[in-house]
């Protein structure tokens, strides 16, 4: 008769499909989409939302051109408040313009 293997915690199982679908486990998610308004302040996080995060690439989306640009200069500021307020390492930000909320 065959063994049983120990149950697994589905937590642990959704980390391990989602890490190996886009090297991005769902603590990372949440950490950056949970936590974005303490990383980027009320200001930013008013005009600028995080959509995706795929191997260490954030794609956020501003609700204007003039957002875009200035995400852009702060890129690095931001990069360093996510892995500081949510534990989070970010690569790089790429940056697109959506309508407005």
């Amino acid at each position: 008769m065959a063994s049983v293997p120990d149950p697994v915690p589905i937590s642990k199982s959704l980390d391990s499909i989602m890490k190996s679908l886009r090297g991005t486990d769902r603590i990372q998610i949440g950490g950056v989409f949970g936590r974005w308004d303490d990383a980027v302040g009320p200001t930013v996080a008013a005009h600028v939302r995080p959509v995706r995060l795929d191997q260490g690439v954030l794609t956020v989306e501003a609700d204007e051109p003039a957002w875009a640009t200035q995400v852009k200069f702060l890129a690095g500021t931001i990069i360093a408040r996510l892995a500081e307020v949510a534990g989070v390492e970010i690569e790089r930000i790429d940056v697109r313009v959506g309508p407005r909320r």
